[in-house]
């Protein structure tokens, strides 16, 4: 919701003729807060009874988290806009201040990511990765509801809320890949709905958006929907698109990595080079040993 009010303050500012109504949708993803994602259906879970809204005419846009938002979208559906996009960082909020590689052997560090969690396991062995879930305010309250020593959360949550009071550590993206479209909002339009799209098409962020294609199009080859154990992260560098990405096993302890850069209108095609190179260098057996894991 602190997203949405975002993009309609925005939209009011540069149309103020325009009239808006914030219609809250409940979704699976909301109402399961103590069920693993992998369990209830991955990404989708937070935008399917959303998109069936849009496309039924109930609502003209929706407002995503981007790394929410699964690789395939519904026919009759397309992001019409990416804003800029906002820190793609993690963060580590701590008991006491104490940094990751400070934190003590046993130390109980809460995410409900794969991704964090088997980076945390690769980088930090001796700190024991608890899932959690729920929402950002719920998941900082369980240091002390469940005695956690930290908690690794995204960095843009954190500052969209205006609580960067909390922060103990904003984790490099050279240590902790963010997850495909961390930090970005996905503004969701139908594809004929060219009106809506006129009004929304000044939010949209060059960079933002050829950093996300690239982004997404690596999520697209290793299927896009389930919660993986993957990572990619992309920047505009000049002419280019530089992008990093990841794959690793569950326990974190073989994790393949690996970097491609290109000029920017080629980003999708780098996407596809990038999980095509790490697929050759170890990336499908892990896959392939994660997909006869029970629960993924």
């Amino acid at each position: 919701m602190t997203q949405t009010m975002w993009v309609v303050e925005k939209i009011k500012a540069r149309h103020p003729g325009v009239e808006i109504e914030v219609v809250a949708i409940k979704t699976t993803g909301d109402r399961l807060q103590e069920v693993a994602l992998s369990k209830v259906g991955g990404k989708g879970v937070f935008v399917k009874e959303i998109e069936e809204k849009l496309l039924a005419g109930e609502v003209d846009f929706a407002v995503h988290s981007l790394k929410d938002v699964p690789a395939d979208i519904p026919e009759g559906l397309e992001i019409g806009v990416t804003p800029k996009r906002e820190d793609p960082r993690d963060v580590l909020v701590s008991r006491g201040g104490v940094m990751l590689d400070e934190l003590p052997a046993g130390a109980r560090v809460g995410t409900g990511s794969l991704r964090r969690s088997i980076q945390l396991r690769h980088h930090f062995p001796r700190i024991r990765v608890v899932p959690i879930r729920g929402n950002l305010e719920t998941r900082i309250r369980k240091i002390e509801m469940e005695g956690l020593d930290g908690v690794v959360v995204a960095a843009a949550g954190i500052n969209r809320m205006g609580w960067g009071s909390k922060v103990t550590q904003f984790i490099p993206p050279e240590l902790m890949i963010p997850a495909v479209g961390q930090g970005a909002l996905a503004v969701e339009v139908r594809g004929g709905d060219n009106e809506t799209k006129s009004v929304l098409s000044f939010l949209d962020d060059e960079d933002s958006r050829l950093a996300i294609t690239a982004e997404r199009a690596f999520l697209k080859v290793f299927g896009g929907g389930c919660q993986l154990p993957i990572a990619a992260h992309a920047e505009r560098r000049g002419a280019d698109v530089v992008l990093t990405g990841l794959v690793g096993n569950l326990d974190g302890s073989i994790i393949v990595r690996d970097r491609v850069s290109g000029p920017a209108p080629g980003c999708e095609a780098l996407g596809r080079e990038l999980a095509e190179r790490i697929f050759a260098d170890g990336g499908r057996e892990i896959l392939e040993e994660v997909y006869r894991c029970p629960g993924q």
